[in-house]
């Protein structure tokens, strides 16, 4: 449960709250300061250079209203990054028709076929899907007549009237295991044969790996805390406590470890990954607050063949991370403007490319925090550059089903021209925008991270942004809203376990409880390097769910 402070809290108050939910307070609580901190430092500097005369007060009052609105969209306004005036700040036609007339000068064989073109060629209202899926188990429910209603007709016939989708609820079932013993008295002692018993991963256990399978997928892709689960489980009769569950999910990280080190293995032998992090609470670190920062990385390929995704828990941020977890990695590196980076990619002899995405994330606060100046109609600085950013993802829409080698080229004649433009537009404006606005903030920012924000022109396999880490990385920090902290460092390590099987599935196509229901099933009898590498995302026999994983696209 969230726990939001009030000023009217009193102190018996507090004394309801468990020690955990104390700790996940005041965790809530020093993120709040450390915002206002960050906010404040720049109010400082600002006030400093108004003082010594090198910013007159009107543009000082300026950038306090800046940040004023700045703040009151981050808490009240929607958190979509999309602007409902950005299509207008370029023209999406002349540029569609630019994309056109180069397409039309590749040849047959590369060309995009008519239903991509149509697909890509603008916002087109979505049609409404009629019916059910096919996949779906269909039972036929006939309407009879009576036999007093139908008497004397010549024949009958039956119409198909509607469709209608059914729930059946879930249940559980208790299975008694009974073993059979032979006994034999052919010599002068006994002798017993036992029949063999399955291998479960948790060895003695009560309770499947069916139920294991449904406890992870519920948690780490749906989000569903232990003690909601808890609370479910008991509605359907089974007793299964929040501990127990968090026990199962530890204990199952330890098995699991080797088939993670062979995707970190195989990961590393591509020649394009993307990396990100994000914070963790973990109530108990050794030489850590529970207030302190903790980090939760994750790593992607971009293999279309292969792709994977690892999160890894360190309570650090310092570079000595990521170069921990691309070690024997040599290729080009995609992130975000974090420096820690910068030596991991220097040491390595990494191509390091960045974010776009990141970029334009700070000319929309910019333009955000503009507030009244837009009812008059007037674009601002950060809604041109938004814009012009806006060129580039229309091209990549435009080329996203085309190979390596045609995005290339057409990045080339296209992208590169608009790239020089919008660096163009900053080098003039960088000296024309109120230094400690959020527009020249972002301008800033822009300037310094430009050779890594053009370097995916230079290879059809790179990506204009982050997206890829930013998507696998969600999932988390939605389920993170819900169990709010892991109490310990074996729990943080146990769910980033977790974390990159679920979302490595589903980076496959492959649906995530059968999947993890699978492994539960054959991970004890992986004792040879090609039984664990069977175990992979891209290696399961999809014939056992193919059914699910069907169905599993189609939600995608």
């Amino acid at each position: 449960m969230l726990i939001k402070p009030q000023s009217t809290t009193n102190s018996s108050d507090y004394q309801a709250l468990s020690k955990a939910q104390l700790l996940a307070l005041l965790a809530q609580k020093d993120a709040q300061l450390a915002t206002e901190k960050k906010q404040k430092e720049q109010l400082e500097s600002s006030l400093v250079e108004f003082e010594k005369g090198h910013l007159k007060k009107d543009k000082y009052i300026e950038i306090l209203e800046e940040l004023l609105r700045l703040k009151k969209a981050q808490q009240f306004s929607a958190s979509s990054e999309k602007l409902a005036f950005q299509v207008d700040l370029f023209d999406e036609a002349e540029l569609a028709a630019a994309i056109d007339e180069l397409t039309d000068q590749l040849p047959d064989d590369i060309k995009p076929d008519e239903d991509t073109e149509k697909e890509t060629a603008g916002k087109k209202k979505k049609s409404r899907q009629r019916g059910f899926s096919p996949d779906l188990e269909r039972v036929r429910v006939e309407l009879t007549l009576s036999d007093e209603e139908k008497a004397g007709a010549d024949r009958t016939f039956f119409v198909k009237v509607k469709d209608e989708l059914e729930y059946i609820p879930a249940k559980l079932q208790v299975k008694e295991y009974w073993q059979e013993k032979a006994v034999f008295t052919d010599g002068p002692e006994d002798r017993f044969i036992t029949a063999q018993r399955p291998n479960h991963p948790l060895g003695k256990c009560s309770v499947s790996t069916s139920v294991l399978a449904q406890i992870i997928t519920a948690k780490y892709a749906d989000g569903l805390p232990l003690y909601r689960q808890e609370a479910i489980f008991k509605r359907y009769g089974a007793d299964i406590s929040r501990s127990n569950m968090a026990n199962w999910i530890i204990r199952l990280h330890d098995g699991f470890v080797p088939l993670i080190n062979l995707i970190r293995e195989d990961q590393n032998t591509e020649n394009y990954l993307q990396i990100d992090e994000t914070r963790i609470q973990v109530l108990k670190e050794t030489g850590k607050t529970a207030q302190s920062d903790k980090w939760m990385w994750v790593t992607r390929s971009g293999s279309p063949d292969k792709p994977s995704v690892l999160f890894y828990y360190d309570p650090s941020r310092s570079a000595a991370v990521p170069e921990r977890l691309l070690a024997g990695f040599n290729g080009t590196l995609q992130a975000d403007g974090y420096s820690g980076y910068g030596p991991v990619v220097e040491k390595l002899g990494l191509t390091r490319i960045g974010c776009m995405d990141h970029c334009r994330r700070k000319f929309v606060e910019a333009s955000k925090a503009a507030g009244v100046k837009n009812k008059k109609g007037k674009v601002t600085k950060a809604n041109v550059a938004i814009g012009m950013i806006g060129k580039l993802y229309a091209l990549e829409k435009k080329i996203k089903d085309l190979d390596a080698g045609q995005k290339y080229d057409i990045r080339q004649e296209k992208a590169v021209p608009i790239l020089n433009e919008i660096k163009a537009w900053l080098d003039k404006n960088e000296s024309r925008v109120m230094k400690g606005s959020l527009t020249h903030t972002a301008i800033i920012y822009a300037l310094n991270q430009w050779p890594y924000l053009v370097g995916y022109c230079n290879d059809g396999n790179l990506h204009i942004s982050n997206v890829l880490a930013e998507n696998a990385i969600r999932p988390f920090a939605t389920g993170r809203k819900a169990w709010l902290f892991a109490d310990s460092s074996k729990g943080a390590h146990a769910s980033a376990t977790l974390y990159s099987l679920i979302e490595t599935a589903k980076a496959n196509k492959v649906e995530p409880y059968s999947y993890i229901n699978y492994l539960l099933d054959h991970i004890g009898d992986a004792d040879t390097l090609e039984k664990l590498e069977a175990l992979l995302p891209w290696n399961v026999p999809m014939d056992k769910f193919e059914k699910k994983v069907s169905l599993f696209k189609k939600g995608q």
